[in-house]
């Protein structure tokens, strides 16, 4: 099964997310959306995964924070699709993607264990 995690290079908990996957032996990409924006329609998916945009935004973010307000009360499926390919960074992280299709964001050790079948 194929294991993509995004996130950003720099961010502590997308490294700490990437040495559990290499400690544990978990097969994975790495693909930072800064560089690789996810597409609009992956933005849907991942949204529709997850219960929706607003359940996608790390909203204690810097980025956040600094948006104008006009910009944090997105509408509209079109109008989050925007603000997320203009600032990625919005993405709570990490994003992981296995191959069955999950999809879930966020980091820690006994949310993976369980995420990946890894008893301990």
């Amino acid at each position: 099964m194929t294991t993509t995690l995004y996130g950003l290079k720099n961010c502590d908990t997308c490294k700490k997310a990437r040495k559990w996957l290499d400690r544990f032996g978990v097969e994975h990409a790495f693909v930072d959306y800064r560089d690789d924006k996810p597409s609009p329609e992956t933005l849907v998916e991942w949204a529709g995964k997850l219960g929706g945009f607003e359940a996608m935004v790390n909203k204690s973010s810097t980025t956040w924070r600094q948006l104008p307000d006009h910009r944090k009360a997105a509408g509209s499926d079109a109008e989050w699709k925007l603000l997320l390919r203009e600032y990625p960074q919005l993405v709570r992280r990490p994003l992981v993607v296995t191959g069955d299709g999950g999809v879930s964001q966020g980091f820690s050790d006994n949310g993976f264990k369980q995420r990946f079948g890894i008893g301990g």
